[in-house]
């Protein structure tokens, strides 16, 4: 079997390809990726492998990123120290998701799910819904609560109920709250996004991340696009990406 490692911590890939060759010496470990922009390049010039272990956090973004520019029609095992992308690892052809510290028994269950998966043949809506149901097994439906803030030498605590929405600025995120203050926090938007309730909090474009009860008003805009002013919000030019603005609609018509 031809197996692929996209992994950025040294020492995890290391881990991994002991446990892989632990498990079947005769497993062929095509290479190790160690970022978004590397695994882009070798899936654009490689035949595909048979099989993927996949970092979701890696140096230069979410591997998450690699599917919007390569077609990857092979099992995935993602792996990874945090579990709020379980239910987005399921929407690609996820097999497993293991959760970092793993261990033999852990890569074990992985490989008989392929087995499993590969009996059937293929990657059916049945297997991807089992999938989804299992990642929000995983996540227990939790959704983030509060975010800890640095004020100083000081730390707090806010409520999600109390933020009116997300600003990435200057490479870094903010958090904006109903009293009219601002935080800056330790994630990027993607990984906010990725954390909160989507039926509460919606990505409009690159920049905002914002909750339902921060709009007061949308206009039509040029190109199909929509604005919107948000509240405690200095930004005349909030628009709605193009390609957001379907799905946008949607979530407000829920």
């Amino acid at each position: 079997m031809k197996i692929l490692i996209i992994e950025d911590e040294i020492l995890a890939a290391n881990r991994l390809k002991s446990l892989l060759n632990e498990y079947d010496p005769a497993f062929d470990i095509l290479d190790s990726i160690d970022s978004v922009k590397g695994a882009i390049r070798w899936f654009s010039t490689h035949e595909s492998p048979d099989l993927v272990f996949m970092d979701i956090q890696l140096g230069d973004g979410l591997s998450f990123e690699i599917f919007d520019y390569c077609q990857i029609m092979c099992p995935i095992v993602f792996t990874t120290a945090y579990d709020q992308y379980a239910i987005q690892a399921f929407k690609v052809n996820s097999i497993d998701y293991l959760l970092k510290p793993f261990d033999k028994g852990d890569i074990q269950k992985a490989f008989d799910k392929l087995i499993k998966i590969r009996g059937e043949n293929t990657f059916n809506p049945a297997v991807k819904s089992a999938g989804i149901e299992q990642a929000i097994k995983l996540l227990g439906e939790r959704y983030k609560t509060r975010f800890i803030v640095k004020i100083g030498e000081h730390i707090h605590s806010v409520q999600i109920k109390d933020v009116l929405f997300f600003l990435s600025q200057e490479k870094a995120t903010f958090m904006q709250t109903g009293q009219g203050k601002r935080f800056i926090i330790d994630y990027s938007l993607e990984q906010v996004t990725e954390m909160l309730d989507p039926a509460d909090f919606f990505r409009i474009n690159r920049k905002y991340l914002i909750h339902i009860d921060a709009i007061r008003d949308i206009v039509s805009y040029s190109n199909s696009r929509l604005k919107i002013q948000l509240s405690n919000c200095d930004d005349n030019d909030v628009i709605v990406s193009r390609d957001k603005v379907q799905a946008f609609k949607q979530w407000l018509d829920r």
